[in-house]
């Protein structure tokens, strides 16, 4: 199986060893790392908003757009603060039909100071 890294010059990587955003399948099925915001300071509905337009870039740049998001994973160091602001932030980035969604609270997330993680499933073409 052939597959294509995704990484424009705008996705932070947090770590070196990962993509950001693996293209597979013929170029159909977009396998998206766990993203955070740009700017750990901001507060917790920045932080989201951000994460999520790293997402759109990386979906962009392979080709497709929010619409062809067909799994999303969130995962949260303050579920019971950040889980209602995630849900309004969201309706901002994907439309109907909705995405599969799991939301997880944790512990702890890989990147000291990140209040929130999220991964996506694509389907293009």
């Amino acid at each position: 199986m052939k597959s294509k890294v995704i990484h424009p010059v705008d996705v932070q990587t947090a770590a070196p060893g990962y993509s950001p955003a693996i293209l597979a399948a013929g170029g159909k099925l977009l396998f998206i790392s766990g993203q955070g915001p740009r700017d750990m300071e901001a507060d917790v509905e920045t932080q989201i908003r951000q994460t999520f337009e790293q997402i759109r870039e990386l979906v962009d740049a392979a080709g497709g757009s929010m619409r062809h998001i067909v799994m999303i994973r969130a995962y949260f160091l303050n579920m019971a603060r950040d889980l209602a602001v995630y849900r309004k932030v969201r309706q901002e980035f994907l439309v109907e039909p909705f995405p599969a969604a799991t939301a997880v609270g944790v512990t702890e997330l890989a990147v000291p100071g990140l209040q929130v993680e999220i991964e996506a499933v694509a389907v293009l073409g």
